[in-house]
């Protein structure tokens, strides 16, 4: 399957799931959860989610595991919405980036202001 596809498969599926999330009911869900990547393999059976979820490490581990719970849900969703012949398998994953940069953008302050 050709790059272009999956990439372009990754960015379609990316746009249904965060559709898919900001609709479920599910309280242990935060409202401040963001699909930062999609990655599918290129057998399209596996589909990697990155979230990023605001919040404490309770908030974060609730709303993975909320989401853990809905993964049949979203896959017969994005599978149905998108008209994919095989919807992939999908797997959730935290993605710490935002908060290790502003981690990184917080000492780099401090040591700009050491100087």
């Amino acid at each position: 399957m050709g790059v272009n596809r999956i990439n372009r498969i990754n960015e379609e599926i990316k746009k249904e799931i965060s559709a898919v999330i900001r609709e479920l009911k599910d309280p242990r869900i935060a409202e401040m959860t963001s699909v930062i990547a999609v990655d599918v393999t290129k057998d399209m059976r596996w589909c990697k989610v990155f979230v990023s979820v605001l919040g404490d490490d309770a908030r974060q581990d609730g709303t993975l595991k909320g989401l853990k719970s809905a993964a049949g849900f979203v896959r017969k969703e994005i599978g149905h919405r998108l008209g994919l012949r095989y919807t992939p398998e999908v797997l959730f994953h935290l993605d710490h980036s935002i908060a290790h940069g502003a981690h990184i953008n917080e000492v780099l302050h401090k040591i700009g202001g050491e100087s």
